[in-house]
């Protein structure tokens, strides 16, 4: 009897158990491996970089420091308004994540925030760029500041841009404009306001929003 009954607890116990992982696999927030995130072209640092004090703004007119960068993970693109295709498509990919966090079944200890920093402040005024950035997601902010403030924000984050001028004929902007070539990666600052990792293109919004489950669910 005790045998029959000893059989039959394991029997309960075994079944729980496999009930439970069944659940935990249907509840479990999808997130990436190391491996995944790397074929995927997302490098995480292995030690995070504090950034230095910069200062700059928003398209609101606001200042914008290291402490706004604080408290969420932020995702940055540098780009321009005039950008023909890679600057829309990846803010398009970063407004795509932002909505479908909306909706999400999960919770977050930490909230997902995009931004749009110009690579072209002449052209790009607070205006200009708040009309851009939030076309996208209303609470996106564009971030400008002089021409060297954001070189040497940028260099920080290991981005690059440089304009170059456009003055044969047959282009596609007037003769005697200019265009900015300018590193591709979305950056990512964690809720530190540290320096923590980058996307490199292309930028596919499933794999933005998996890195972001990942990184926030183990910070």
């Amino acid at each position: 009897m005790n045998s029959i009954k000893g059989t039959v607890a394991f029997c309960l116990i075994f079944i729980t158990a496999v009930l439970l992982m069944f659940y935990n696999s249907k509840t479990r927030m999808p997130q990436l491996t190391e491996d995944q995130m790397r074929q995927a072209g997302i490098y995480i640092l292995p030690k995070p970089r504090e950034l230095s004090d910069f200062e700059l703004q928003d398209h609101t007119g606001a200042p914008f420091v290291r402490d706004d960068l604080k408290g969420g993970w932020s995702f940055l693109f540098f780009g321009f308004t005039s950008c023909p295709d890679v600057c829309p498509t990846s803010m398009s990919v970063l407004g795509k994540v932002r909505s479908a966090l909306e909706t999400s079944e999960y919770e977050f200890d930490n909230p997902f925030n995009g931004l749009l920093v110009t690579v072209d402040p002449e052209r790009d005024d607070p205006k200009r760029l708040g009309e851009y950035a939030t076309a996208f997601s209303p609470d996106f902010l564009g971030i400008t500041g002089s021409g060297k403030q954001l070189e040497n924000f940028a260099r920080q984050l290991n981005v690059a841009f440089v304009k170059v001028p456009l003055d044969e004929a047959g282009d596609e902007f007037p003769s005697g404009d200019y265009t900015v070539d300018h590193t591709g990666n979305i950056v990512i600052v964690n809720p530190l306001g540290h320096y923590h990792g980058f996307i490199k293109l292309p930028h596919k919004a499933d794999m933005v929003q998996l890195t972001y489950q990942t990184l926030d669910a183990s910070f």
